[in-house]
């Protein structure tokens, strides 16, 4: 059976550094309340890079560290919850920026908040399974700097700017099995608002600044939940155990989250790869950069499992079980 496996991966971030003790001069904070109870110590703001910015640089290093021509690529997708523009997507900016302009390529946003590049990497799956494309790059990218109250300590001490890219190819071994699901939210636990009605045909409306918004304790709750479900999920329909795989690589929010699956789902949590403590919550793009790394690293050898599992706003949840 053809399946899709994940040949390359890149990540990019701003060059600017901003450390707990730095946050601590803007909101009521400090290191050791910050690190407590996240595990994060320092995140990337972006100063000048954009989303697009970000996605290109990541794709670039995709493309450069595997050797691979850009002008194979029929296929381009961006998850992204900070786009430059509502239009044209951050995919077509990258399109162009990448040179693909006259060639046959598909390109598209999708929106699943930090759970998008799990949903990315799914949809390419299905297109490469499909012969709907051949290979294809998917990108999670984001400047969440742009939409934080920095006055807000429950926000803008937890999330950083950054991309983290894949590519996918048919191969009759990688992608095992995928798994996603959502959830609506009328509460708005985890939200950026948008434009509001402004014309002269709509009733008075308020809205409220584009800033995003978070009930910490209510997402919490779900991520643990959706975290566990995931991984179950995929592990059922691929017949495997937690034995067969090597590193699971969880969406970059809360170490706290990370330590409680590890605990109820009784996984060593040295088998959880963890990067927070550097680059903060980058939502779509934090799997992506953490995927670069563990590959990086030399740790990851043929024939070894992975299971790539993210949530987030929406509500949305899903995971990824991928031989390499």
């Amino acid at each position: 059976m053809i399946t899709s496996k994940i040949i390359a991966a890149g990540k990019a971030v701003p060059a600017k550094i901003v450390t707990n003790d730095d946050l601590s001069r803007l909101v009521d904070t400090s290191d050791e309340w910050i690190k407590s109870r996240t595990g994060i110590e320092e995140r990337r703001i972006s100063q000048n890079e954009t989303t697009t910015d970000l996605a290109y640089e990541a794709s670039k290093a995709a493309f450069d560290k595997y050797k691979i021509d850009p002008a194979t690529i029929d296929l381009i997708i961006v998850a992204t919850i900070s786009p430059d523009n509502f239009m044209p997507s951050t995919a077509s900016l990258l399109q162009e920026r990448l040179g693909l302009n006259n060639r046959h390529v598909m390109a598209f946003d999708i929106n699943a908040a930090c759970t998008g590049l799990v949903y990315g990497i799914q949809i390419a799956h299905k297109f490469i399974q499909t012969g709907s494309a051949k290979r294809a790059l998917v990108v999670g990218s984001e400047t969440l700097s742009r939409t934080l109250n920095w006055e807000d300590r429950s926000t803008c001490v937890i999330f950083g700017d950054g991309a983290g890219a894949v590519v996918l190819e048919a191969s009759d071994r990688g992608i095992i099995a995928d798994y996603t699901n959502s959830l609506g939210d009328p509460d708005l636990n985890l939200a950026i608002p948008a434009l509001p009605l402004k014309s002269p045909f709509a009733d008075e409306m308020t809205c409220s600044p584009s800033c995003m918004t978070m009930n910490g304790a209510e997402i919490f709750k779900f991520a643990s939940f959706a975290v566990k479900d995931a991984i179950v999920h995929v592990l059922e329909k691929s017949g495997l155990t937690m034995d067969d795989i090597k590193f699971i690589v969880p969406h970059q929010a809360n170490m706290r989250i990370v330590s409680k699956i590890s605990k109820v789902m009784h996984i060593p949590v040295e088998k959880f790869y963890v990067n927070i403590k550097n680059y903060g919550n980058t939502s779509s793009a934090s799997i992506g950069i953490a995927l670069d790394e563990l590959l990086d690293s030399g740790q990851v050898h043929p024939g070894d499992k992975l299971i790539l599992v993210g949530f987030g706003g929406g509500l949305t949840w899903g995971a990824i079980l991928v031989e390499f």
